[in-house]
């Protein structure tokens, strides 16, 4: 049992953390601290039901902690890359965009991976014995559908490149 001290400490550790980044990155911060939570969720789950199956092993949690790596980065990414347009932005006359843009780019990828890792979730409650209610299955697909075809890329011969259009 945690003594009291210790979680009192623990908690003011969370509440701290999750004050910082909250602060720093805005309504953002909450799809961060929700995006590492789920992929916390998701681990715990997924080894719990590999555990239940008799499937366990060392390697394969290594690989899924490679697996969360990667989001990770690719999320940092998705940040670095909306810093640098911002500041492009900002710095370019006559250059805009006909919409704000304070964090797009990580405001999407971290919606599409929490909604990923909530399916997991949801996959992983079922391999434990968990019913998974059928209507909220259609509404995560739903959910996620309507995220990939509003930020869908459309080739457009008239432009030189991809573009990505958000569709309203």
């Amino acid at each position: 049992m945690i003594e009291p001290n210790t979680a009192r400490t623990l908690k003011a550790g969370v509440t701290a953390c999750s004050a910082a980044v909250t602060a720093a990155l805005g309504g953002v911060g909450w799809l961060v601290l929700l995006f590492l939570a789920a992929m916390t969720v998701d681990y715990i789950t997924g080894s719990a039901a590999a555990m239940k199956k008799g499937e366990w092993s060392s390697a394969a949690a290594r690989q899924g902690l490679w697996h969360k790596g990667g989001m990770i980065a690719a999320a940092v990414g998705a940040g670095g890359f909306d810093l640098t347009a911002g500041l492009l932005i900002e710095s370019m006359p006559g250059l805009g965009l006909p919409f704000d843009y304070p964090a797009l780019a990580l405001s999407l990828v971290l919606s599409w991976y929490i909604l990923t890792e909530i399916g997991s979730v949801m996959e992983n409650a079922e391999t434990l014995g968990a019913p998974v209610p059928p209507f909220f299955e259609k509404m995560l697909a739903v959910v996620t559908r309507q995220l990939e075809e509003k930020t869908d890329f459309e080739d457009d011969e008239d432009q030189d490149a991809a573009h990505v259009v958000l569709k309203k």
